[in-house]
């Protein structure tokens, strides 16, 4: 048990792990206590250690934050941590430290989406999937409880990857008997030029990330086989004109490089017994300068039609490397003023 005391700068708490185990000792602290200077680079804390005894000093509801995730890493140390887990575990860390929300809005959090459920399991070959953000819990529930879905929000928030599992999850389920993944072939402000091969290897580097999430979430071996039986197909946005897609789970993905003309043509495709995905960053548009982006126009002529969703993240949904939802609010805090003005004099 932590052993507690208090004085006039907060609380300071002080614990050793036992039984006592170096090697994990090791793994939890990081080389040269690299790990806890992380923790203390996310909330106003001390950390210190001698041997295995640790003393935390800061703020109540920071050190026992602190405390918690110590031994959630210890228990989890018997090989050392990976990056990407830790710094995941910081980002719980910095949102439990957070200020509790006002009534209300915890209440809101807290009730249960229409799918009647109050914790969101997918079936993925990631059984610790799940939303780690309040935007992120309400856009699953929103997934699972309306046929379209718009996710709008900056790099990193998880808009494609939740849905991907959510796709996953729905053909597992035989909810749906295909997923279409599709983006527009756009590109991020280059010329590629030509690209030898057959279609497929021209779209690949467009469609990329998309198979990556699968990938991840269903093991290369399924993911090949559903091509193969016609489960899985991946396709630019211009060949889904025409189409009527019925029983299947469509995502558009980086849809702010849609025009509104893209837009409309790919929401008319949906079909009986479908379900679709919107989702793009309103701030990365490649479109040609004074092309409207259909993601911005079809936010604002569906925002109160029944039946469609949307879920705006911000940067505090960001769950990549910390400096990415820094960078993020560094181009939100520029402003959309400040930044045409800066490509007017490029």
């Amino acid at each position: 048990m932590p052993v507690s005391t208090s004085d006039e700068t907060g609380l300071i708490l002080r614990h050793t792990f036992s039984p006592l185990d170096n090697t994990r000792l090791g793994h939890l602290c990081g080389p040269m206590d690299e790990h806890l200077r992380a923790i203390e680079a996310v909330l106003p804390v001390t950390v210190t250690r001698r041997q295995g005894a640790f003393r935390i000093e800061g703020a109540k509801r920071d050190a026992e934050a602190v405390l918690g995730l110590l031994e959630t890493l210890y228990e989890r140390a018997k090989k050392p941590i990976p990056a990407d887990t830790l710094q995941l575990a910081l980002d719980d860390l910095r949102r439990a430290a957070r200020p509790a929300p006002a009534p209300r809005a915890a209440a809101a959090a807290a009730e249960p989406g229409p799918a009647g459920e109050a914790d969101i399991v997918l079936h993925t070959r990631r059984a610790d999937l799940t939303g780690r953000t309040p935007n992120q819990v309400q856009y699953l529930r929103q997934i699972l409880s309306h046929d379209i879905t718009f996710g709008i929000g900056p790099a990193g928030t998880g808009k494609t990857f939740l849905a991907v599992a959510c796709a996953v999850d729905a053909l597992e389920r035989s909810g749906v008997q295909r997923i279409i993944l599709t983006r527009p072939a756009v590109e991020a402000g280059e010329r590629l030029g030509f690209l030898p091969g057959d279609l497929t290897q021209k779209v690949d580097p467009y469609l990329r990330p998309l198979y990556d999430a699968l990938y991840d979430l269903m093991g290369f071996d399924r993911v090949t086989k559903a091509f193969e039986k016609g489960l899985l197909e991946v396709a630019p946005l211009a060949f889904m004109r025409g189409r009527t897609l019925n029983h299947a789970f469509v995502i558009l993905d980086e849809a702010q490089n849609t025009t509104p003309e893209q837009m409309k043509m790919f929401l008319t495709r949906i079909g009986f017994g479908s379900k679709a995905v919107v989702n793009g960053d309103v701030s990365q548009i490649d479109l040609p300068r004074g092309m409207p982006s259909g993601l911005i126009d079809a936010a604002e002529v569906l925002k109160k039609v029944n039946g469609i969703a949307m879920t705006r993240f911000t940067s505090g949904d960001v769950v990549r490397h910390p400096l990415v939802a820094r960078i993020v609010q560094a181009y939100e805090a520029r402003g959309p003023r400040q930044a045409g003005a800066a490509e007017a004099r490029e």
